[in-house]
């Protein structure tokens, strides 16, 4: 299936310029690509099933969020982790690296886009929006002119348009791609909408519209787009993680997808990615109710106090990693009180000092949640 084609411009380069989207060719649905989409299907299925059981889905969110936003801003160059976000929240500022900002710009987006799917529609706009929200204020800003798309001519690799490995369409090409991508966004057809989610990820990437931050855009639109379609009930499948580790292959495959109109070979990998993602978070979700229990029945164990711990152990499902003046700010309590309510914590195992030999500025890890989000 042919996406477009390269053309020699007048500038001594060559760049791509989409054919009409969706191509009107009929992808030819092997076998292997039948049983992908139906292993996909099941495994969303399941995910959608277990997460009703957990004991605060918006807490299982916010972790998940937080990771795509470490893992996709990795895939980007980004050193900084998820556990460096959460302690930047808590704004434990020394050992925080300056990268960090990237993640809470992604967080910022993430969560921007799905609040702002219950009043607009996927669209260009929107999207236009994220970006905005994605790059404002972050460490590349002053060329990414962001919330707007570009005006002049951007490319993939190398040190011009000359050398590089992709050239994206040119500005009038890259507006009517771009309307093209928003009509297809609203169709109502009988694509299948994993197809579909796949085939706008590598759509979005191959138009490239923006001067910097198209990757992370165009991941934050497949949890979109799944989220509009209906297909989770929830925001609770994110792939960076699986493109992280196939790195390779996930850029080798995108740009064969145009260069080369690869397009199955796209849709098999985006489909393998969605059941292993689904997977893992189904086992993710068994794991965390079942910590809960545990720590439960730990806390009760802590006679008069257990009233304030139980509120306390629900706060660390959305915020992990904590000092003794965070416990304080949650139990309305002194000093001392909170003091002596963390270091119960920590004698019945629940939390554990990241340094034994530090007195004052304690942080400590709810260890056991956080290896379940980073093991």
């Amino acid at each position: 299936m042919r996406v477009g084609q390269l053309v020699q411009l007048p500038q001594g380069y060559r760049a791509f310029v989409p054919s009409e989207f969706p191509p009107g060719e009929e992808t030819l649905l092997d076998q292997e690509l039948i049983n992908l989409l139906a292993k996909a299907n099941l495994s969303l299925g399941n995910l959608n099933g277990i997460t009703q059981l957990l004991p605060d889905i918006d807490f299982f969110i916010f972790m998940y969020v937080r990771k795509e936003a470490a893992l996709s801003s990795q895939i980007e160059g980004t050193q900084a982790t998820m556990i460096n976000a959460i302690e930047a929240e808590v704004e434990f500022t020394k050992r925080i690296p300056k990268d960090v900002n990237d993640i809470q710009h992604y967080i910022k987006a993430m969560n921007f886009g799905l609040n702002r799917l219950n009043s607009l529609p996927l669209s260009l706009r929107l999207i236009r929006e994220v970006h905005k929200e994605l790059l404002t204020g972050a460490r590349i800003d002053h060329f990414a002119d962001p919330g707007e798309f570009r005006t002049s001519q951007n490319w993939i690799g190398g040190n011009s348009p000359g050398t590089a490995k992709f050239v994206p369409p040119p500005v009038d090409e890259m507006k009517r791609a771009l309307d093209d991508f928003e009509k297809f966004l609203h169709s109502q057809d009988q694509m299948n909408a994993l197809i579909k989610t796949a085939l706008a990820h590598a759509q979005f990437e191959t138009i490239h519209p923006f001067l910097d931050g198209n990757g992370r855009t165009g991941r934050l639109l497949i949890t979109f787009y799944l989220c509009q379609q209906k297909i989770l009930d929830k925001p609770v499948l994110y792939l960076s993680e699986y493109f992280k580790k196939n790195r390779d292959t996930y850029f080798n495959l995108l740009h064969d997808y145009h260069n080369e109109g690869e397009v199955a070979r796209w849709f098999k990998f985006f489909l393998q990615g969605v059941a292993e993602v689904a997977d893992d978070a189904v086992k993710t979700s068994k794991k965390i109710t079942i910590l809960q229990k545990k720590d439960i029945v730990k806390i009760q164990s802590l006679g008069r106090t257990a009233e304030t711990a139980m509120r306390v152990l629900e706060e660390f499902y959305k915020l992990p990693i904590v000092n003794v003046r965070k416990i304080q700010e949650w139990t309305k309590t002194s000093r001392v009180a909170a003091n002596t309510l963390t270091n119960k914590f920590v004698k019945i195992g629940i939390l554990q000092p990241r340094n034994q030999n530090v007195r004052y500025g304690r942080t400590f890890y709810y260890k056991d949640y956080l290896d379940i989000f980073t093991a």
